[in-house]
């Protein structure tokens, strides 16, 4: 389906394993200017490869986006390629190490803060004063079901998917009058189809062991779809939030989880 996003640029952080390669390669399959800003550059080449294949228009900048400097270097140079960002899609998060909230290292904390917080209040920082100037924006940001529902033994991330929550929640009353609209999806288990799809730095480098099978078996039990997400489904709801399809929805967080978590 023609979604209109031929030729519109869009900045995706972290697009470079599972979930946000998904959403990348369908925003190719869209003939969209693509960067990828990913701070795994071997991964990130390699996917945006891909995409140009696909009839994209694709580059990788290398970026850490938990930092400012780093964020607005990024915006610089998609600027600089492009002439213009159309869309912001915060894809860069991670959860650590699961386990007790009282046995978690304060700098592990502190990391996945950087991770799932301060990396999307960074990149639309970054973007705003554009987005304002132009009239005209969409921000997809990549929450969790844990930032709706909680999730023991994965506190810091949870609360830190939440605040991304009210962020846009919040910023989507700010920043509505200026054309500007930011959603909020919120995957269950999206679990790579290959080892291909991921990169080194990846949560996934691990494969199946990062979640032995008989807890995702659990898991699909739990599920009224009756399976495990794909990078996909994100990349299917991504692309329709950041057309103009989606112009009338702005401060709503998307459970994209096959019905694992309802609200």
């Amino acid at each position: 389906m023609d979604l209109g996003l031929s030729g519109k640029t869009v900045i995706i952080t972290g697009g470079s394993s599972n979930i946000g390669r998904g959403i990348l390669l369908a925003f190719a399959r869209q003939g969209s200017n693509i960067v990828n800003a990913d701070i795994d550059e071997s991964q990130g080449r390699k996917v945006v490869e891909h995409a140009n294949a696909l009839g994209a228009s694709a580059v990788y900048v290398k970026a850490d986006v938990t930092v400012w400097d780093s964020a607005n270097s990024m915006v610089e140079a998609a600027l600089q390629r492009f002439g213009k960002i159309d869309v912001l899609v915060n894809n860069v998060g991670m959860a650590r190490h699961q386990g007790p909230f009282a046995e978690k290292p304060r700098e592990e904390c502190e990391l996945e803060v950087r991770l799932n917080f301060w990396s999307v209040l960074n990149c639309t920082r970054a973007v705003c004063d554009h987005m304002i100037e132009r009239n005209y924006g969409k921000i997809v940001n990549i929450g969790s079901g844990a930032g709706l529902v909680g999730a023991a033994n994965a506190a810091i991330y949870s609360a830190s998917k939440a605040a991304v929550i009210a962020l846009s929640k919040a910023l989507s009353k700010e920043l509505g009058r200026y054309g500007i609209n930011i959603n909020v999806v919120c995957p269950g288990w999206i679990v790579p189809q290959s080892l291909d799809d991921v990169g080194e730095m990846s949560f996934w480098s691990r494969g199946r062991d990062a979640y032995p099978d008989d807890v995702l078996r659990k898991i699909v039990k739990a599920t009224p779809i009756g399976r495990l997400g794909n990078a996909q489904d994100i990349g299917h709801i991504s692309v329709f939030l950041a057309s103009d399809c989606a112009s009338y929805i702005t401060g709503q967080s998307i459970s994209v989880d096959g019905g694992l978590t309802m609200s």
